[in-house]
């Protein structure tokens, strides 16, 4: 089973994209929960049965910090040499982004590793993009001094767009600029603003756009989460999403898959003391 592909900046990639939060640490719930996850990856055999639901389905392509953290690197390696599969990077680095000739330094180095890496995609954090943006100016200064770093390394050019104008400004002043991240999801968990505006956006972009936190860090079941946002998006447009055991991966593939298509999921109830008639 192959999951359905789009094509970005000539590179396919499968429309379901690998989140790393639920691996690496950031459960954007709390201290306990973070504890919880790197103790269920503390070894290479939990992310790489992970890895090995999502390959199956044809899902190939994983997004995180891999230049500006090498740890989260090395464990993606770990998992291509267990699986024998090589995995797609889209990297989100954060960077220095001062207006100085040894932060620009800086800069460069975090990006130059991308390319050294074997990063595909390299997609400036939103902490670093947003504190380019001049919201008077409707510009994202000094972008092109980044982006220009990016194609040196090889690697293809985005943005991380919590701040949801870096879309408007980026594709306004016609930066270079491949592809787009933004967050999306129903009740609008750490969106600048409400879904309506935002989905606008996302359907006035000129490039695809990553969508990420789909089911809002695990504030809404997957099946409401997923499938609200497959039932809204552009076919040119992907979701993220973050598993932390194989057995997620299946079940939120076969969600996706059934919104996609129109169809009920074919998944097992959740667990219950007392099953109903309703309950199954």
């Amino acid at each position: 089973m192959s999951f359905p592909r789009t094509t970005v900046a000539g590179v396919s990639l499968p429309r379901m994209l690998i989140g790393t939060n639920w691996i690496f640490g950031w459960s954007h719930t709390g201290n306990a929960a973070d504890k919880y996850i790197k103790e269920k990856h503390s070894c290479v055999d939990a992310t790489a049965r992970i890895f090995d639901a999502f390959l199956s389905y044809g899902v190939d392509a994983v997004m995180g910090p891999f230049s500006s953290h090498p740890e989260c690197n090395d464990r993606i390696k770990q998992v291509e040499d267990k699986t024998g599969k090589k995995i797609i990077r889209i990297d989100t680095p954060h960077i220095n982004v001062d207006d100085n000739e040894a932060a620009r330094n800086d800069a460069k180095a975090v990006l130059k590793k991308s390319g050294e890496i074997g990063c595909a995609f390299c997609l400036i954090h939103h902490a670093s993009c947003e504190q380019l943006v001049n919201k008077n100016k409707k510009t994202i200064e000094r972008i092109g001094d980044y982006t220009d770093m990016i194609r040196q390394a090889g690697v293809i050019p985005g943005l991380s767009a919590h701040m949801p104008e870096i879309i408007q400004y980026s594709d306004e002043n016609n930066y270079d600029i491949e592809t787009y991240i933004q967050i999306f999801n129903c009740i609008g968990f750490l969106m600048q603003v409400e879904v309506e505006p935002i989905i606008k956006i996302i359907h006035e972009a000129k490039k695809p756009v990553m969508t990420i936190k789909p089911m809002a860090a695990g504030r809404v079941s997957p099946y409401v989460g997923l499938t609200f946002n497959w039932s809204v998006l552009r076919p040119q447009d992907m979701v993220t999403v973050g598993c932390i055991s194989e057995h997620e991966v299946h079940e939120d593939v076969e969600i996706s898959l059934a919104a996609l298509e129109r169809r009920l999921p074919n998944i097992e109830g959740r667990s219950s003391p007392i099953k109903t008639s309703i309950i199954k």
